[in-house]
């Protein structure tokens, strides 16, 4: 983790975090929240405890599985616990020494806690998707199991807030593995979680290995300690064992979680239950949990009263089996996310809103500060702290100076006609190589599974690398930049003068461009630009009108009269 000096400084990080999740998680801006249409489908009593069988429509046509604990006879308000499930193979209905949802929800019952155990997607009765789905067109838009069972917990939320018998003031949120890392999450993202206990997963070194714990640009430049450390300063218990991942956690990772507490004066309220077991969440590591929670929640000493005992049950009766008549396909399930963030996309108008959306989606930034240094004809470009080089060469001119962007980078550019008729007009030229184009290419893995949850695409380092040159030389001239992107790198040009808040006047747009998928795909591959309004966003923070002029080097026919720019 960062060493953040101030607390200043870290409630500025932890908002960045939560934005990063939630853009990774394609709900950045949240969606509209429908109406859930909660089913009680069946009810049982198990041990004292009441435990139904429910269904929520988290979104139209889609349907969130889970099981809701209550105890039998108490009435009035009530705390509440949500809890996302691990990676077992029973899900929600996992019953074994390690493991074991219904032990936990019925134990909490019993204490006076309402609790609602809901499915990951792909288990249980949530199958209207796999567990693992999505491919490239799904990650233009963001759609990706782990966003979608973050909104699924969201809306869960939503349901135990609603209830009578429920006391908003005081929902608290634990699970184990895949269903700590939804509580991580979830509690960085959603202030309702006012006590967390993530169970086996905060890790400074193994940050999940699911496609419901990783997402495109999720885990750029951070992990599981700053999202764990987000909750901060509400309540929270890490619950670590010697057997897995979190071997170390008393030593390194609560630590430095502890330290952002102490930023607000409360180190105290973040406790870690340490123990000699493998990967788990058994019964001493629940029995951990209860005595948290009752401290904060209950107050009662419950916690102590309880033994822990299951009654026998037939997992197959807390299945709902089957889905209301309504239940959309998956291919209609992603139509639905696509279309309601197109239709929000064409209604933003607001530039501040359009253009943060963007710069999430990309993971890029408008430097305040660049850094240069001579390396022979080159200057060499970098942002502190960041490691990143950009060679550029500056041919010295009048007016403003004109950036060329090229795919091939600064030799064939210089080579172009572009670049010929400025230098013989005496213009001030400035060429840029850009990530991955001319001697800047480089060998670059792209292999591992979850490539893109750590790493930007080639397209949007490209991007950040302009936004970098176009700063550097806006603090030079002040007077305006004109940018000029040739062949492909027009596309490249036309985001970054996009995302600038400098005077950048976009010289030529990119041809036969329409903003389609499928040229997202082939010609400039960015996970969640679509869903970040892609095409559309860009057009109307440029202005949105195409120029009437196409710059011979990008394949338009030359024209007469000025060329126009956008302003």
């Amino acid at each position: 983790m960062r060493d953040y000096r101030s607390l200043d400084e870290w409630q500025r990080r932890s908002e960045d975090i939560r934005r990063q999740i939630l853009l990774a998680a394609g709900l950045f801006p949240l969606p509209e929240r429908s109406p859930l249409h909660p089913r009680t489908v069946k009810q049982v009593t198990l041990g004292g405890v009441v435990v139904e069988t429910v269904l929520l429509e988290t979104m139209p046509g889609y349907f969130l599985g889970g099981n809701l604990y209550r105890p039998a006879r108490d009435s009035g308000k009530h705390p509440a616990v949500l809890s996302p499930h691990g990676h077992w193979k029973q899900g929600r209905l996992e019953n074994i020494p390690s493991y074991s949802v219904p032990a936990l929800g019925i134990n909490l019952a019993r204490q006076g806690y309402i609790v609602l155990a809901h499915d990951m997607v792909g288990y249980g009765d949530t199958r209207q998707t796999g567990h693992n789905f999505g491919g490239w067109r799904e990650q233009l838009w963001s759609f990706n199991p782990m966003g979608l069972q973050l909104w699924n917990s969201i809306r869960a939320l939503d349901y135990l807030e609603s209830r009578e018998d429920v006391d908003p003031r005081r929902i608290a949120v634990t699970g184990a593995s895949g269903g700590g890392s939804q509580t991580i999450f979830l509690a960085a993202v959603d202030p309702r979680v006012r006590i967390d206990a993530p169970v086996n997963m905060v890790s400074g070194w193994m940050q999940g290995a699911d496609p419901c714990e990783e997402a495109p640009n999720l885990r750029l430049d951070t992990s599981n300690v700053d999202f764990a450390a987000a909750m901060a300063p509400r309540p929270m218990l890490l619950i670590s064992c010697t057997g897995d991942w979190t071997r170390n956690t008393p030593v390194e990772e609560f630590p430095e979680i502890r330290r952002i507490y102490g930023l607000y004066g409360h180190a105290d309220l973040v406790q870690n239950f340490h123990l000699e077991a493998r990967h788990n969440y058994n019964q001493d590591s629940r029995e951990a949990a209860y005595r948290f929670f009752d401290g904060l929640l209950l107050g009662w000493g419950a916690a102590d009263r309880v033994r822990e005992d299951l009654p026998v049950f037939n997992p197959a009766g807390l299945l709902a089996q089957t889905l209301p008549a309504g239940a959309l396909s998956y291919d209609a399930v992603f139509r639905e996310w696509r279309e309601s963030a197109g239709r929000r996309s064409e209604q933003a108008y607001d530039a501040e809103e359009m253009r943060t959306r963007l710069m999430l989606a990309f993971g890029a930034e408008w430097p305040r500060t660049v850094v240069s240094g001579a390396e022979g004809d080159r200057l060499v470009l970098t942002r502190p702290g960041k490691g990143d080089r950009v060679a550029v060469r500056w041919i010295a001119g009048q007016g403003e100076p004109t950036v060329v962007i090229h795919p091939d980078g600064m030799a064939a550019a210089a080579k172009s006609a572009t670049v010929a008729r400025l230098v013989e007009a005496h213009r001030a030229v400035v060429l840029a190589e850009v990530f991955q184009t001319g001697a800047a290419k480089a060998r670059r893995n792209r292999g591992g599974a979850y490539f893109l949850s750590y790493n930007r695409t080639d397209d949007a380092n490209r991007v950040q690398d302009i936004l970098t040159v176009l700063s550097y030389v806006d603090s030079r001239s002040g007077a305006g930049i004109e940018l000029t992107g040739l062949e492909d790198a027009s596309i490249w040009c036309a985001f970054a003068a996009a995302l600038a808040p400098a005077r950048v006047w976009l010289n030529a747009m990119p041809n036969h461009f329409s903003g389609a998928d499928e040229e997202f795909r082939e010609r400039f591959f960015v996970p969640g630009i679509q869903r970040a309004g892609g095409w559309t966003a860009a057009l109307k923070l440029l202005g949105g009108r195409n120029p009437v002029t196409y710059l011979t080097d990008n394949g338009g026919a030359p024209a007469a009269g000025t060329e126009t720019r956008l302003r």
